[in-house]
């Protein structure tokens, strides 16, 4: 039977919701290309530049940081970016194209990613008008009340058909028990976790990321015990 996770080694897994730059090593020890940092102070995950700048200092220069707003003014997103060191901007809210458009003029070498909450294959008719001004498309699940890690499962089956103009990450209630299910039905550049591997919002759970990582067969294991992990983090 063919792996449906036979492209894992050139996929980026984003692990979004960050807050302790204790988890942000181990995690991209675990095998994560990119770390997403929520930048929405009504977020139970939010934090502040000085806390971005911690959590990242200890990471390489190639690894992709990203700052998750939501209509945000273009000066906050700048700022946020410069004072803190991050390398992408996924903007999560009600921004439009033209708002896209003017973020990239003002910050030319930074990622931006679009993040579209689906409820139906309608609303999937949007991707077009974005695809000019941003460099990848992240789709999640719809919740009428929260803009996003909510844990709800964005329906896989509407994505079957989805082949846009630039890459996109798949979100929306993932977890490592599945994401074995969702690769086998669409196939993304990336995906995005948040709650599906937490203990509590902003409090990642390294058991479940390892656990993840094991289910995409990506060679990376958590070869000791969280006690370890514990203790390897306190001594840095």
């Amino acid at each position: 039977m063919p792996n449906p996770l036979q492209h894992k080694m050139i996929m980026r897994v984003k692990i979004c919701g960050i807050t302790q730059p204790q988890q942000s090593i181990a995690i991209a020890s675990l095998g994560a290309t990119a770390l997403g940092f929520i930048c929405v102070p009504s977020s139970p995950r939010y934090v502040n530049k000085a806390q971005i700048r911690a959590a990242i200092a200890p990471l390489p220069d190639n690894f992709d940081k990203i700052g998750v707003f939501a209509n945000a003014s273009i000066l906050e997103i700048i700022q946020t970016v410069v004072d803190s060191g991050l390398t992408g901007v996924q903007l999560h809210g009600d921004e439009s194209p033209e708002f896209c458009y003017k973020v990239r003029q003002f910050l030319p070498k930074i990622e931006i990613i679009r993040a579209l909450r689906i409820r139906s294959r309608d609303d999937l008719d949007q991707v077009t008008s974005y695809t000019d001004y941003i460099d990848t498309l992240l789709l999640d699940a719809y919740h009428p009340q929260q803009l996003g890690g909510t844990g709800k499962t964005l329906d896989w089956s509407l994505l079957q058909q989805f082949h846009p103009q630039r890459p996109w990450f798949l979100a929306g209630g993932l977890t490592p028990d599945n994401i074995t299910a969702a690769l086998s039905q669409v196939k993304p550049n990336g995906i995005d976790l948040s709650s599906g591997v937490e203990l509590a919002p902003g409090n990642k759970d390294l058991d479940k990321v390892a656990q993840l990582f094991e289910k995409l067969g990506t060679g990376f294991r958590l070869r000791s015990t969280k006690r370890d992990w514990e203790l390897w983090i306190t001594a840095l």
